[in-house]
């Protein structure tokens, strides 16, 4: 039986096929070419930013490790990084002094958070700079731009997909088919475009009663009303669509004092943020076990290498969504810039448009693909789940990165 494809630090680590690789150098060879990071930082989203760096920083040492970038004669990648703060205003001006800072730029990525990545965004596609997103907002590639790249599934391919997904797992586990669901979310970009196609049809195509939706703007101060709304309102299971660590937190907490923890109430979370180790000593770790999330990327069994090396440099207990996107869009950058032998930032987004693979870079998606459609959406994109067992996030969908099954909660 064939083993399983995995990445090697030195060899198919490397990104790119032999022929890419083995280009010629130019002439005129730079010493360095330069991508960038714009990322929270500081603030609210700052520990998810963190989780980005770390695992942006060692793509970049393992790209120079490898070699550099190797058709432009080992030319050393290099990564600028500025902080998107806590409003999409200082994301902007983030963007902004970027572009004034650095002229040379061959590509950057990041934003996070969907508002901040729309922002961002509006700067970059006019200094013509391929930018590379994890952002879920449908609102990024529906622009008719040309320099975005959102490599996560949007969020409407997410709500599209998540409840028939929650709804056949639960229908397993109940003996039932579930009735009634509870919503509790934030106004940000992303959870107002995942929330949409659930309000305008999918409830209804699935045979749902929608008990509460409780909507709040970030930062939450006070749960009590809504956990509330959702004791009376008794559901089979909530949609928890907070963004940041500190809503979590205060959410977990407040669904515990009020008995409805992730063992008794399933809790389905959305995005990398559920996933961040500093959540685990911010709130009782029985407040999360069994706490069910769907996020963009997970690291699967390609890409156990990068996990176990990315655990041992930086040690956090896990390389998570947030880590793992960052790490993907540096090796994606560099083997962009490497297949059009030039740091050239419009030949570089021409071949993010062409590029479609299954090897390199593709390694570190679930479904093993990278390429990007007319609109910038990675073709195939899917969801993933994992779910809080033995005080860890653990893949349980889809099977080419599982290595648990879910366990829906037991309700009274």
């Amino acid at each position: 039986m064939a083993s399983t494809p995995t990445i090697g630090r030195r060899s198919t680590l490397a990104l790119g096929t032999a022929a890419a690789l083995t280009r010629p150098a130019r002439a005129a060879n730079p010493a360095e070419v330069k991508v960038a990071m714009i990322m929270p930082l500081s603030g609210p989203w700052a520990r998810s930013g963190v989780l980005e760096q770390m695992g942006a920083r060692m793509a970049v040492d393992d790209v120079n490790a490898a070699g550099g970038i190797k058709s432009l004669g080992g030319a050393k990648l290099t990564m600028v990084e500025f902080d998107a703060g806590d409003s999409s205003e200082k994301a902007k001006d983030a963007a902004q002094r970027m572009i004034a800072q650095e002229p040379d730029l061959a590509a950057g990525f990041g934003g996070w958070l969907s508002s901040f990545v729309l922002s961002i965004t509006e700067v970059t596609e006019r200094a013509e700079l391929p930018w590379l997103t994890q952002g879920y907002s449908d609102l990024i590639t529906s622009r008719g731009f040309k320099y975005v790249f959102q490599s996560s599934p949007t969020a409407d391919a997410q709500a599209e997909a998540t409840l028939p997904i929650v709804m056949e797992l639960a229908t397993k586990a109940m003996g039932r088919k579930p009735t009634k669901v509870a919503i509790v979310g934030d106004n940000s970009a992303s959870v107002v475009s995942f929330l949409k196609p659930i309000r305008a049809h999918v409830l209804k195509d699935l045979g749902l009663e929608l008990v509460a939706d409780e909507i709040y703007t970030p930062p939450l101060a006070d749960a009590t009303s809504i956990v509330q709304k959702l004791r009376t309102g008794k559901p089979d299971f909530v949609i928890v669509q907070s963004t940041n660590v500190s809503d979590d937190k205060l959410l977990l907490d407040k669904f515990a004092e009020f008995g409805l923890n992730a063992k008794k109430m399933p809790l389905v979370g959305n995005g990398g943020h559920w996933c961040v180790p500093e959540l685990m000593k911010l709130t009782a770790p029985e407040n999360l076990e069994g706490m069910i999330v769907e996020v963009a990327n997970w690291p699967g069994k390609t890409a156990a290498d990068v996990e176990k090396r990315f655990i041992a440099r930086t040690g956090e207990p896990w390389f998570g969504h947030d880590s793992i996107f960052a790490y993907a869009h540096v090796r994606i950058m560099a083997e962009a810039i490497n297949r059009a032998a030039s740091p050239d930032r419009r030949k570089v987004a021409e071949t993010l448009h062409t590029m479609d693979i299954t090897d390199g870079p593709a390694l570190l998606f679930p479904d093993g693909r990278l390429a990007y459609d007319e609109r910038g959406r990675r073709r195939g994109a899917k969801i993933c789940f994992v779910q809080f067992q033995n005080g860890r996030p653990v893949p349980v969908y889809p099977d080419s990165i599982a290595v648990s099954q879910m366990v829906w909660p037991k309700t009274s």
